[in-house]
C-alpha cells in the first residue's frame, strides 16, 4: 500500500418514505410522517495514485450496516479523507448512520473537502465539482437518468439501476481525485507525507523529496521567521520554522536547498 494515504471517497444516499397529504411550496412535512429512513446506497471510495476504485452498497434488504462497517475499517487506516463537501455532506452523513447502526468511528477525521477549497481559494462560476472537473478538462459526472434511478432503487431493488449508480459514484471518485491533483499547490498541506515515510520534517510535505529551494521569508508580527520553501519535484510550496531550515541547508540529510 502506498504509505500516502490519502482516501478519496463518495456516498449516495436514499430518501425518506412517508406519507404527505400535499406538495408544494414552503409546506412542513413533520418527521413523524417518516414510514421508512434515509439510508446510505453506496459508498465509492479509492486511494491517491492507485487505480482501483472500490465500491459498496446496502445489502438487498437495504440495509447498510455492513457496508458502513467494512468502509469504516477502511477509513481508519487513512491519513486524509478527501470529498466534495465531504465535511458538511459526506461525513454527517456516515455518522449518522454509523451511530444508529452502534459502529465505532474515531471523534475526528483529518479532511480535504474540495469544495471548502474552491469557495475560500478560487473563484470559479460555480463549484459543483461537474463544473470544475469541466472546467479543469479532467472529466464530468456520469448521467443518472434523474429521480427514476433513486426510485427504481429505492422501490423496486433494479439490480441495473443499482449498477448505474454505483458507475456513477465511482466516476465522481475518479473526478475528485484529478481536481484534487490540480489544485493542491494552491491549498496548504493538512499532513506532512515527507515526515510520514522519513521520520523527518525536512522534506517535502507532498512527495517526500530533498530537493527543495528557497522562496521566500516571512516574519510574523513578533518578528519569528517563517521560511517559505518551493519543492523542485512536484512544486509544492511550504513553510518552515527557522530550526527546520537550518537543519536543511547545513545538509542534514542529502538534498539540501537551493537559493
Amino acid at each position: 500500500m502506498n504509505k500516502k494515504k490519502r482516501l478519496f471517497f463518495d456516498i449516495e444516499t436514499s430518501p425518506n418514505i412517508g406519507f404527505f397529504w400535499q406538495s408544494g411550496y414552503k409546506l412542513n412535512i413533520p418527521y413523524t410522517n417518516i414510514i421508512k429512513e434515509r439510508a446510505i446506497i453506496c459508498i465509492c471510495y479509492k486511494w491517491a495514485d492507485d487505480d482501483k476504485v472500490y465500491s459498496l452498497q446496502w445489502d438487498k434488504n437495504q440495509n447498510d450496516k455492513s457496508m458502513l462497517e467494512k468502509f469504516m475499517a477502511v477509513a481508519n487506516e487513512a491519513h486524509e479523507l478527501v470529498g466534495h463537501n465531504g465535511d458538511r455532506f459526506d461525513l454527517p452523513w456516515i455518522r449518522t448512520r454509523c451511530l444508529f447502526h452502534g459502529i465505532s468511528c474515531f471523534p475526528t477525521y483529518a479532511t480535504i473537502d474540495t469544495l471548502k477549497h474552491s469557495r475560500s481559494k478560487f473563484r470559479f462560476n460555480s463549484n459543483r465539482l461537474d463544473y470544475i472537473a469541466k472546467y479543469l478538462g479532467v472529466g464530468e459526472k456520469s448521467e443518472t437518468g434523474g429521480f427514476d434511478l433513486w426510485r427504481n432503487i429505492v422501490l423496486d431493488n433494479d439490480k441495473d439501476a443499482m449498477n448505474t449508480m454505483v458507475e456513477y459514484c465511482k466516476n465522481d471518485v475518479v473526478i475528485l481525485e484529478k481536481v484534487y491533483n490540480h489544485i493542491k499547490n494552491y491549498v496548504p498541506h493538512k499532513t506532512h507525507y515527507g515526515a510520514l515515510e522519513t521520520g523527518e520534517k525536512t522534506c517535502c510535505p507532498e512527495c517526500g523529496s530533498t530537493d527543495l529551494k528557497h522562496s521566500q521569508t516571512r516574519y510574523s508580527a513578533a518578528g519569528t521567521p517563517r521560511i517559505q520553501l518551493q519543492c523542485n519535484d512536484c512544486h509544492k510550496y511550504h513553510t518552515v520554522a527557522s530550526r527546520t531550515y537550518e537543519a536543511i541547508v547545513t545538509n542534514k540529510f542529502e538534498g539540501g536547498v537551493e537559493d
